[in-house]
């Protein structure tokens, strides 16, 4: 090849243009969102747009109008119900973080052999109904029941104690409902614990409740942050347990909003029912991450 030739074969390759970082970013990025558009448009059509049809139903009573919404603040025993909503919710929480938390704890210290067939005592009543659960208690806590049986026989009482269709009641089958969840998330995370950091601790002069409130309680903290708020949520939505062991005084919003749909047909104020439930779980999670700062106890910062 003579020198000219060579001389323009360089020009041509310098003056062909080189693809920059940004069009090759554009274009990574255009491959995730195709790889990610089947699952977008299943989330979609499953999960958005049943709730835009809740939210537009909301407001749609023969013409678009916001009466159902005026209407829960307006009538006092709405708000009731909300608030005794999140007031069950919030002792339901507490009573799974305070029999779970140390119930996982255990799990995570002993045997793996014990730890196996604890595992499979909490995680068998998932195979039964809820249903099933619920009336299984309901036998219990009964006048006649063995839970009365045993305190009248102690001389404990002399008439039966009042366990069901109340808050108690509640509170006993919700809880008892949902401590599995509290029990396995903040064992996973115990589970991550490295016991040499216990090891270490004792070794430089601390007692076991030292190392525990020291060292083991903060890195256990992600697993009480997502118990505690996997339990919430889903206390806030339940409905069979309160329906079947509550009283006239412990209506909780979901069965409000099952009433209106099942009795009233008033399809309108369930939906707008729903709306407010979901906005305030939604403020809730907000406020409770405001607080606990989920982000940081989930990326080991706390």
């Amino acid at each position: 090849m003579s020198a000219p030739e060579e001389a323009s074969v360089s020009a041509d390759v310098r003056l062909a243009p080189e693809p920059s970082l940004a069009s090759a970013e554009r274009r990574e990025r255009w491959r995730y969102l195709l790889a990610l558009l089947p699952a977008l448009l299943l989330l979609a059509a499953l999960f958005v747009y049943p709730l835009l049809g809740i939210v537009n139903r909301s407001v749609y009573k023969a013409g678009y109008t916001l009466e159902s919404y005026r209407q829960i603040i307006r009538v006092p025993v709405y708000l009731q119900v909300i608030g005794g909503t999140f007031k069950i919710s919030a002792l339901v929480t507490l009573l799974c973080l305070a029999f779970g938390y140390p119930l996982a704890y255990v799990l995570a210290t002993c045997r793996p052999r014990t730890a196996r067939l604890l595992m499979i005592i909490i995680v068998l009543p998932f195979f039964t109904s809820i249903i099933v659960r619920t009336y299984a208690w309901m036998v219990l806590l009964g006048r006649n029941g063995i839970v009365n049986q045993y305190v009248m026989a102690l001389g404990l009482t002399d008439k039966p104690l009042a366990l069901l269709y109340n808050q108690g009641g509640v509170l006993i089958g919700m809880t008892y409902v949902l401590l599995p969840y509290m029990v396995l998330t903040v064992y996973s995370v115990m589970l991550g614990i490295d016991p040499g950091l216990i090891r270490a601790a004792h070794s430089l002069g601390a007692s076991r409740l030292q190392a525990f409130r020291r060292v083991f309680l903060p890195l256990s903290l992600p697993g009480i942050a997502g118990g505690t708020l996997l339990v919430f949520i889903l206390s806030l939505g339940f409905f069979i347990t309160p329906a079947l062991m509550g009283g006239p005084s412990d209506v909780m919003i979901a069965m409000l909003i099952e009433r209106e749909v099942e009795i009233t047909l008033n399809w309108s104020f369930a939906s707008a029912l729903a709306v407010v439930l979901l906005g305030l779980t939604l403020v809730g999670f907000l406020g409770y991450n405001r607080i606990v700062r989920l982000e940081r106890i989930f990326e080991g910062r706390a």
